[in-house]
């Protein structure tokens, strides 16, 4: 018998995958986005003239055909600044859900549940788990 999982439409495992691995694909898009602005920045600077630089401007600039480096000077930033949104949020949700997972007290925790669950979106599916061995423990229904 197939696992629940491999009857779920491509779309659901797709946006599965991407809750899961969040931390991971926000360190790739802002790696990415700063490696494309240095390389606008070597083109577009003195450092130009620096050894790593001459070689991959050679690839990338004008000499080959098209610049690319035009490209690497507008998404280079854009794409820096979403992913630091991404990581700045990841990390800033990751720390109010430890912080409101760590209470021993079922009357905070009643109080902060809407929180919970609005960091819950930001969050892996294995801390909606953790949630909800969290409500069991204390014994708080739905």
């Amino acid at each position: 018998m197939p696992t629940p999982d491999a009857d779920a439409r491509f779309g659901t495992r797709f946006r599965r995958g991407l809750r899961t691995h969040r931390w991971a694909i926000a360190i790739v898009v802002f790696a990415v986005g700063l490696l494309l602005s240095v390389l606008a920045i070597g083109y577009w600077t003195p450092l130009n003239a620096v050894e790593p630089f001459t070689t991959i401007n050679g690839a990338t600039g004008p000499t080959g055909g098209a610049n690319y480096n035009l490209v690497f000077v507008v998404l280079g930033p854009i794409i820096a600044i979403v992913g630091a949104y991404l990581v700045g949020a990841y990390l800033v949700a990751r720390r109010k859900f430890e912080h409101l997972m760590l209470t021993k007290s079922k009357a905070e925790f009643l109080r902060n549940i809407p929180e919970l669950e609005d960091l819950l979106w930001e969050l892996t599916p294995a801390d909606e788990v953790r949630y909800d061995e969290k409500r069991t423990e204390l014994k708080v229904r739905r």
